[in-house]
């Protein structure tokens, strides 16, 4: 049997003063820490707490049948905390009531410690294989899509993901649109000691300025016109678990200085109230936008920038991702014929060639929408390249042979004999007249120079961003 690990925690219930002492000084030290309880109404809050890994409850609470009911109450709410019931002897009627109402094992009084301790050590181990159980299959069940990958891009973006996700600290999540923002935050929320408990989205710019407080920090009945009963807000909400702001930079400028507030303080201002509630939720936020541009112009406040900027995740683009292309096209071709009841076996290399042609501006996201139709208009169980999208049949075509017995072009490179340049200079001056006598086909200027498409697409779009003319005028 594994011990149960230092951090697990239980809740022992019992009237009786001596019995909570003595087991509290029984397993002060070790692999168990206990929280003693005394009253119903405290036991019942203690139920809904995410780090509490079993209840101990003596049948007998001021009356036979409210220890049974304490019993049925947390099996309803909280069915995977595992109840033991203490006070109950034999095999008779007690007995198979209080099993029947959810319990997870049965104790005689007086309690033996060491039964005790074992029973409590097992119903740990057996809630956490059951978690580890669930966590896999969820894993399994939902691939997260962006995450598929083995260039060495993503490889980077999973070994932070995996050595953040262990830490508490904010994350700033930064990508262009249809890259998986989310999906990285779900994959942080995952690895993280928080992982049982909510993963919480929201998307900042899709609610009204006039609501976005009320949606965050919760109202209370009366607040506002409309607000016809309280209402717990999304960092409430989120407690225990990780609070996913997406598309943090629409947040308005008032709305900055509040969200400043509750992170610096841990705790938010229903509104219409005059109390702050305490919230326990990791904060990980996204954005397409440049947000030190955006300081630069008083867009954005610095303060609340350095407050979600303490490890940020940079997710590339598709078209710097190689043949991670290929890679998420099977998963996708996989993904749909299964939805649809299609046995597809993958594409063809004419698919597979204008998928690595195209420059995918919408990312993960409109590679798979083009998959998803292919998959629709398939004929049969291989994508061909007439099943995909014409902007993407339009990226192929383009693709001309370059000549195959013609040596590269000479570039002229010649320059007055006291001028020197750079080698980076140099490299782009040729390019660029390669690129001008190929009538600016880049998958033949790619063949001709012998480096890859999508370091070329990368280069092309740097020296375009410094103004020089890379397309055909």
């Amino acid at each position: 049997m594994t011990e149960a690990t230092p951090t697990s925690l239980f809740a022992f219930v019992d009237r009786d003063t001596a019995t909570r002492k003595t087991v509290k000084a029984h397993f002060e030290e070790g692999a168990l820490n206990v929280r003693v309880i005394s009253s119903l109404r405290e036991a019942k809050r203690a139920i809904g707490d995410p780090s509490l890994s079993a209840l101990v409850t003596d049948l007998d609470l001021g009356g036979r049948r409210v220890g049974l009911d304490l019993c049925a109450y947390a099996h309803a709410r909280n069915p995977e905390l595992p109840v033991i019931v203490t006070g109950v002897s034999g095999r008779g009627k007690v007995r198979s009531d209080v099993l029947a109402a959810g319990a997870w094992d049965v104790l005689p009084k007086p309690l033996d410690l060491a039964q005790l301790a074992n029973s409590v050590q097992r119903a740990v181990e057996h809630r956490e294989l059951k978690n580890e159980v669930q966590r896999l299959r969820s894993l399994t069940a939902e691939v997260p899509d962006a995450m598929v990958g083995e260039s060495a891009a993503m490889g980077r973006v999973h070994d932070l993901i995996d050595r953040v996700g262990r830490t508490g600290v904010s994350v700033l999540i930064t990508a262009e649109t249809g890259c998986g923002k989310e999906l990285a935050a779900k994959a942080i929320h995952r690895v993280s000691s928080r992982r049982d408990g909510p993963f919480v989205p929201v998307n900042v710019a899709a609610i009204p300025e006039t609501l976005l407080e009320s949606e965050l920090f919760g109202h209370k009945k009366g607040a506002f016109t409309g607000a016809i009963s309280d209402h717990q807000g999304l960092f409430e909400q989120a407690s225990g678990g990780t609070l996913f702001l997406d598309e943090i930079g629409e947040m308005p400028a008032a709305m900055q200085v509040k969200l400043l507030r509750a992170l610096e303080e841990s705790r938010v201002r229903p509104v219409g109230s005059t109390r702050t509630v305490r919230f326990d939720a990791r904060i990980v936020a996204a954005t397409n936008r440049d947000l030190e541009a955006e300081i630069a112009t008083g867009a954005f406040r610095e303060d609340l920038y350095y407050r979600l900027n303490v490890v940020r995740l940079t997710i590339p683009p598709l078209r710097d991702r190689g043949n991670d292309v290929l890679l998420l096209a099977q998963h996708f071709v996989k993904e749909f014929g299964s939805k649809h009841g299609i046995a597809m076996e993958g594409l063809d290399a004419a698919a597979s060639e204008a998928l690595l042609d195209h420059p995918w501006p919408g990312n993960v996201r409109e590679l798979r929408n083009a998959i998803e139709r292919a998959v629709a208009l398939a004929q049969n169980n291989v994508v061909t390249l007439g099943d995909l999208p014409r902007r993407v049949r339009e990226s192929a075509a383009s693709v001309v042979p370059a000549p195959a017995l013609a040596p590269p072009p000479q570039a002229s490179l010649s320059m007055p004999s006291d001028a020197i340049i750079t080698l980076a200079e140099l490299e782009k001056r040729y390019i660029l007249e390669v690129l001008a006598r190929l009538q600016f086909n880049r998958s033949s200027v790619a063949e001709v120079l012998g480096i890859d498409r999508k370091t070329l697409y990368r280069k092309l779009k740097k020296w375009e961003a410094e103004g020089v003319a890379v397309k055909e005028q």
